[in-house]
């Protein structure tokens, strides 16, 4: 690799294992066995680095993501089972890349103080959520709709949630079938549906 994937590569290891505002340029130069001056001459700051790096990273976590809901998708015939098969398979993305994910919620917690990292953020909002849309119902793509993206909004919300609770106290995250049976409590208050009353 160059001196710029190098560095890309040093500063995921940096975000997994020290955090996002922890993570010094120096961190990052040791991490890549690349000198200090290089970080500004690829990149210009060590935050436009580590905003980089964190959105690239965020793809390879999605692609992980994407192939545990595929095993699930593959449990079943019935929507409801692989809805709770789904989730379940998650709490092992969940522990496989814990530090990501905190340096995931670090970085939403500085976004309001950083414009160049809000607008990474920002920028890949409308692309993450088609990519849940897509991920959950088991297709490559969905088109770019306000149903689709109103879709993605609400899986992206559960999966920020989920992690939330994960990251705060493991052995209390929700199994599948306990997303499964709150999703049925939630839609049968809401929507008076009796298909989504609670069953065991």
């Amino acid at each position: 690799m160059g001196n710029r994937e190098d560095l890309m590569a040093g500063a995921k290891r940096c975000l997994y294992e020290k955090g996002y505002g922890r993570t010094t340029a120096r961190d990052i130069a040791q991490a890549s066995d690349v000198s200090l001056a290089a970080i500004g001459y690829h990149f210009g700051s060590k935050e436009a680095l580590l905003n980089a790096a964190m959105i690239e990273a965020i793809g390879e976590l999605g692609a992980h993501m994407g192939a545990v809901v595929v095993a699930a998708n593959r449990t079943s015939d019935d929507p409801e089972e692989r809805f709770a098969a789904a989730w379940e398979g998650l709490k092992g993305v969940f522990v496989e890349h814990r530090g990501l994910w905190a340096a995931q919620f670090e970085a939403l917690a500085q976004a309001g103080h950083s414009p160049e990292l809000a607008a990474a953020l920002a920028g890949v909002q409308k692309e993450g959520r088609l990519g849940l849309a897509a991920l959950f119902q088991g297709l490559p793509e969905v088109p770019d709709t306000e149903e689709e993206i109103a879709r993605g909004a609400f899986y992206q919300i559960l999966l920020a949630g989920y992690c939330a609770q994960w990251l705060a106290a493991p052995e209390l995250a929700p199994s599948g079938q306990e997303f499964l049976r709150g999703l049925r409590l939630v839609s049968g208050s809401v929507l008076g549906t009796p298909a989504a009353s609670d069953r065991p």
